[in-house]
């Protein structure tokens, strides 16, 4: 009997021991645990360079972060921006520092993971819609900034991220490691030695942060971009996305930027609107939230850099010239041409009969790249819908183009637009009725 009681005695003290260990263990792991979380909290709360977080700031504009990450008459940064793919509507993130429904608990390693790599905290691949083949060229100071920015210079906003409506099997996300292995180049940008300052500054921003490419250069079959420089005969030549077509930016005559000056292009990114063209489309937010923020010394990198591209797609027209004559005496008499019949009733008072419209106040048509480019999306998007306002220094345009959709059916608007690219010289194909009504449908949808 007293051995028994020994042995449970010391059955007891071993099952204490142990119990003490046990917990004493467990405490460690949570005190570690409590430890590493309070440090990365601490590292994301303590107080940050104000000037780190400026020159983050500086970069958010540059990145137009703001415009894809925002939902109409939603927070900033707050995501839940709709946008429709080929393979299903997505639903943009909420970037701000949200620790439960935003990036609040992402380290700075883990937002340049995402950044440059889309990859997210938890480990699942991001689609390519963000655009972050393009962010990969950033420098690692750059990407300090913006996580300083996003850390501590944006207001936190809880609100849960909205879940993609792409089907299975094409929502899994594995096959994208797959995509980013034949796609992606992870190497920022470099300098090139040949090539001045000015240059190298322009290309950084218009390949990197601008994401330009992301837009502006045609999509290969399996959505990448066909080129992310210079180095691609198809970079920035121009392409159809979200029912715009997203205009030519190489030095092409006709359809690209070959007949404007580099004050120009700076002009048009500092306002929207110049003797040649206006912003329409999503490139309405881009000056808005965007380029307009960016310095006169930025502003002229990237025109230097643009500039300096190869004509490249465009319709192999020859070099646009300027004539008004036939038009305005089509005008004159526009009872056996419908087109003109329109115009003069809807068009005429803002465009013009010369064309040349109120430049830049009210766009222009006569020679408009936008007018001359084969694919006449833009023309029908824009006349069916109208354009956002164009808001400079904080004033909105006084003369946004209105939308026809519900005063003009679709012969009328293909008429018109025929006339429009047939006037003045343009000598661009005409727009049929059939494709006014895909497009018609198809925006509406989107509405």
């Amino acid at each position: 009997m007293r051995n028994l009681n020994l042995n449970l005695n010391r059955n007891r003290n071993r099952n204490r021991s142990n119990r003490v260990a046990r917990t004493f263990g467990a405490s460690l792991i949570a005190l570690s645990a409590l430890t590493a979380g309070t440090a990365a909290h601490a590292a994301q709360t303590a107080p940050a360079d104000s000037a780190l977080v400026a020159r983050g700031a500086y970069l958010a504009k540059a990145g137009d972060c703001v415009a894809c990450h925002t939902a109409p008459r939603g927070a900033p940064f707050a995501g839940g921006l709709k946008m429709v793919t080929p393979m299903g509507a997505i639903y943009t993130t909420n970037i701000t520092p949200d620790p439960e429904t935003g990036i609040g608990g992402y380290t700075e390693a883990e937002f340049a993971g995402a950044l440059r790599a889309g990859v997210a905290k938890d480990g699942h691949h991001l689609y390519p819609a963000m655009p972050y083949p393009s962010y990969a060229k950033l420098r690692d100071d750059d990407v300090k900034a913006l996580y300083a920015y996003f850390m501590h210079g944006v207001e936190p906003v809880k609100q849960a991220n909205r879940a993609s409506e792409i089907p299975w099997p094409l929502g899994m996300r594995w096959p994208l490691a797959l995509w980013n292995a034949v796609f992606l180049d992870t190497k920022p940008y470099a300098d090139k030695p040949a090539k001045d300052a000015a240059w190298n500054r322009g290309a950084y921003l218009v390949q990197g942060l601008g994401h330009c490419g992301s837009c502006h250069t045609p999509r290969g079959v399996g959505f990448q971009e066909k080129a992310l420089d210079e180095g691609g005969a198809a970079f920035l030549s121009g392409a159809a996305i979200d029912n715009w077509f997203a205009s030519n930016l190489t030095g092409e005559h006709n359809t690209g930027l070959g007949r404007w000056s580099d004050a120009e292009l700076a002009q048009f990114l500092k306002t929207g609107a110049n003797r040649h063209a206006t912003a329409f489309g999503s490139m309405v937010s881009v000056i808005n939230h965007s380029t307009q923020e960016l310095t006169d010394d930025d502003l002229s990198a990237i025109s230097r850099y643009l500039k300096s591209l190869s004509a490249a797609g465009g319709t192999g027209a020859p070099p646009y010239r300027y004539d008004p004559k036939a038009t305005q005496v089509s005008l004159g008499r526009p009872a056996n041409d419908p087109g003109a019949k329109v115009y003069n009733a809807y068009c005429l008072h803002c465009h013009g009969v010369d064309g040349r419209g109120y430049a830049p106040l009210l766009a222009p048509l006569a020679g408009n790249p936008n007018v001359l480019e084969a694919d006449a999306s833009s023309l029908i998007n824009v006349t069916l819908n109208g354009s956002e306002s164009l808001v400079i220094g904080g004033v909105p345009s006084a003369y946004p183009m209105p939308a026809f959709s519900n005063q003009l059916n679709d012969r009328q608007i293909a008429d018109v637009l025929t006339f429009m690219r047939a006037g003045w010289n343009n000598g661009a194909p005409a727009v049929q009725p059939a494709d006014v009504a895909k497009l018609r449908k198809a925006t509406a949808a989107t509405r």
